[in-house]
């Protein structure tokens, strides 16, 4: 790859983060991120970096699926084209350990990679060596329209079941006005509805695989899982669901068309944004649902972490701007631009006791007590052979859960039945997992 190192006249700047490096190079970073609006607004704070280092960032902001499929092909075949990649939870473990990812060891002074919460920093390191630094952490909850409660004479439990989430659904339903009583994700991907539809079925007892790696797609409680999640939507959900994921979700709860939103716990600063949102004043917080008796509830684990690629001619840069970034001088840069509730949350600890930002966020211990509740290493109520919430912790996953995602969505677009769609996903990860060998 050619050398992206440029001669500096004079010597840069000391970076915001104390401990990093100077030199009379100069570099070039190109940095992948998703579309979210915390990392465009990373995006947005750069030059501050930029100008403090003396190096530059070229950017690559791409929609989340496109992403996942860029970065994936480029450092599995070596491309090169990046020096810090936007990955999550799930490919962290599997990368490290194909020595694609450079260790995020000897972090510039006061970086207090300590400070990370330790669910989060777990689900990102290797043998207790952290190979991605969390950009935000995530568990998901219900977001839902105080006012419409108030106005259906309801109140919502602070551990709902899905049968209160669908009497809730009922009650704000309004759609001659467009006011959808749920939105859930639909669009397919496997970190689009595979994911939050794989949460859903884990509180319902439900599991991927049972302990021989047999699918367990044709189970009764995936099948009363997926026809809740389907009777959901196509009474209360809003027009082309099967075409909406996070963005688009996110959009529509700002825009007041939805009653309820169960997705990301990081949303929850931009729909009580009054910049933002239509319904800021508006919004209330509350844990994921479960069935009634599942000890399990809705919620997933998820860091969208800034990681290094093996092989950058820029390692230095690149990991400099890793610091800067996911440290907490970025937060507070953040905090004095944006205010206190916007900054990226659920990755330290210190961050949560932080009485400024417990005071401007009133969903802080909603999402720190949601992340808490999400278990990697049992997801579900059976016991399991794989790690992961929202997501299988094996390299195949990636292409099954796609598929899988691809034949749910098309049972919520009414191109097959549930029991159609149920069975096609059942097939596809039989087969997928028959070729790689898994159960013998």
């Amino acid at each position: 790859m050619i050398s992206k190192r440029t001669l500096l006249g004079s010597a840069v700047g000391f970076g915001l983060v104390a401990g990093l490096s100077t030199s009379a190079m100069a570099d070039t970073i190109t940095v992948a991120t998703v579309n979210n609006g915390d990392m465009i607004r990373m995006q947005q704070l750069s030059p501050q970096w930029e100008k403090e280092t003396g190096h530059t960032i070229e950017w690559v902001v791409l929609e989340e699926n496109t992403l996942r499929q860029r970065v994936t092909q480029d450092i599995a075949t070596k491309g090169g084209q990046f020096d810090v990649m936007t990955i999550g939870t799930y490919e962290v473990p599997i990368w490290a350990k194909q020595d694609w990812l450079v260790p995020l060891e000897n972090m510039p002074d006061g970086y207090d990679a300590d400070d990370i919460l330790p669910s989060i920093a777990g689900g990102l390191s290797v043998d207790g060596t952290l190979y991605a630094a969390p950009f935000y952490g995530e568990s998901s909850m219900v977001m839902y329209r105080t006012d419409l409660m108030e106005k259906a004479g309801m109140e919502m439990p602070d551990e709902p079941t899905w049968t209160d989430i669908a009497k809730a659904a009922e009650a704000m339903h309004d759609g001659e006005n467009e006011i959808y009583g749920i939105c859930l994700r639909g669009k397919p991907g496997w970190g689009e509805n595979t994911a939050f539809l794989t949460t859903m079925a884990n509180s319902f007892g439900a599991r991927w695989f049972d302990m021989d790696w047999k699918p367990q797609f044709d189970s009764p409680e995936w099948k009363e899982s997926f026809t809740t999640y389907l009777d959901l939507m196509n009474k209360y959900g809003p027009p082309g669901a099967a075409s909406n994921g996070f963005n688009e979700n996110l959009s529509l709860f700002q825009q007041g068309k939805c009653g309820m939103w169960i997705d990301a716990t990081v949303a929850a600063s931009f729909v009580t944004n009054p910049d933002d949102s239509q319904v800021a004043d508006s919004v209330g917080f509350t844990l994921a649902p479960n069935k009634e008796g599942v000890e399990k509830r809705a919620n997933w684990l998820w860091a969208w972490s800034l990681a290094i690629p093996a092989g950058t001619d820029a390692e230095q840069a690149a990991k400099d701007f890793v610091a800067w970034a996911t440290s907490k001088d970025y937060t507070e840069i953040v905090a004095e631009k944006e205010g206190w509730a916007n900054v990226p949350p659920g990755t330290r600890t210190s961050l949560y006791e932080n009485q400024d930002y417990l005071d401007a966020a009133p969903f802080a211990k909603m999402t720190l007590q949601s992340i808490e509740l999400a278990d990697p290493t049992s997801p579900t109520v059976e016991e399991v052979p794989y790690t992961g919430v929202q997501f299988v912790a094996i390299p195949e996953f990636q292409g099954i859960g796609t598929a899988v995602g691809q034949a749910l969505s098309a049972a919520l677009a009414g191109q097959s039945s549930a029991e159609e769609a149920l069975a096609q996903a059942q097939s596809i990860t039989q087969r997928e997992m028959s070729r790689a060998g898994y159960g013998k």
